[in-house]
């Protein structure tokens, strides 16, 4: 089962990350529209060409309207932000990114949804793509296959949003604004690099793993992503509400084992691609004002270490909006429930030059 087909539990998705849900009828704003283009001979950073790399992205809105572009997390893809939560908060009329008079790009990373991943043929052969391999290849998405040379904003949430602050160093004439959310502007370090070392360490020692060349899931690789997922997503005041007993715990940790289906490749791949992370040696590079948007119970990127306060401050035209815990937030799950943020969001882009 590929990456993309990720599915979850109603209850582990309202709890945990909703990213990683069914997308829902695009009722109040146009229909979604699925599209392919293949970028021929992608170098990747480690140096190995891939003749044929295929991108997947989901449009939303008239290609004649102002074009924005929008990241999902790791293990998501597109069309896995086409959530009542995130979407119906942002695309319908009269909402932040009214998709009449916006449109919405939705790529699906290198590794993730419908583009190249290893679980197409390659497995362990892959080229080891890192999050500039993303940026890279969404960009030539977006101007070499749709002939956009400019948008008027950049958002993502989680690995996203590392891959905006990216975004902003490495073009940053492309956009008019950028909107990181769930994600800090420095070095993957910490538990956050901790957590998802265990997770690829867990995966390539299960004896079931054969160095990619499996024939069935390794049995360890479900388990370690759901303890990935306990220890740094869901938030503790709103994991203590939903399971603050025992049988409920265990209730909740059997939902969230039987709602995943993963590939071991893609997941091994899609978190080592953090490992190099670290835009902060040319924050100075990023011309568009910024809006960073992260939530106080982010089990990955948490507040009280002064991190984001230190780094923000490199950064020319840039301010954080930090979303209060409450039992409603979900820690690092929070913000793709864009109802937290979608009225400060609205008023940033309002105040953006035309």
């Amino acid at each position: 089962m590929k990456l993309d087909d990720f599915r979850w539990s109603a209850a582990v998705c309202a709890v945990l990350c909703l990213m990683l849900s069914s997308p829902a009828p695009a009722a109040d704003y146009p229909a979604p529209q699925q599209h392919d283009w293949t970028a021929r001979n992608f170098k990747f950073n480690d140096g190995q060409v891939l003749p044929e790399l295929k991108l997947h992205y989901t449009t939303i809105g008239s290609p004649s309207n102002i074009p924005v572009v929008i990241l999902h997390g790791t293990g998501g893809s597109g069309t896995r932000l086409l959530t009542p939560a995130f979407a119906g908060e942002l695309f319908g009329p009269g909402q932040p990114l009214d998709a009449t008079k916006y449109f919405i790009i939705l790529p699906d990373a290198i590794g993730h949804g419908g583009s190249s991943k290893p679980s197409d043929g390659l497995r362990a052969k892959f080229p080891k793509f890192n999050y500039v391999d993303l940026v890279e290849a969404q960009q030539k998405l977006v101007e070499e296959g749709l002939g956009i040379r400019h948008v008027r904003l950049v958002m993502g949430y989680s690995m996203g949003g590392m891959e905006t602050w990216l975004w902003g160093e490495r073009h940053p004439g492309f956009m008019d604004a950028l909107v990181p959310m769930a994600s800090q502007p420095s070095p993957m370090s910490s538990r956050n690099w901790m957590l998802r070392r265990v997770l690829i360490e867990t995966i390539k020692n299960d004896p079931g793993y054969q160095d990619g060349n499996y024939t069935e899931q390794p049995r360890e690789a479900r388990i370690a992503y759901a303890a990935h997922l306990l220890a740094s997503a869901g938030g503790s005041l709103a994991m203590q509400a939903q399971a603050p007993t025992r049988e409920l715990a265990d209730k909740y940790v059997d939902n969230l084992l039987s709602g995943l289906n993963i590939d071991a490749n893609d997941l091994l791949f899609a978190y080592s691609a953090s490992s190099d992370y670290d835009p902060s040696p040319d924050l100075g590079k990023i011309a568009a004002p910024v809006l960073a948007i992260n939530s106080a119970d982010d089990e990955r990127n948490p507040p009280e270490t002064g991190i984001m306060d230190l780094y923000l401050k490199q950064v020319k035209n840039a301010k954080l909006l930090l979303v209060p815990a409450s039992t409603e937030t979900r820690g690092h799950g929070t913000l793709v429930m864009a109802k937290f943020y979608a009225g400060p969001l609205d008023e940033f882009l309002k105040s953006l030059p035309k």
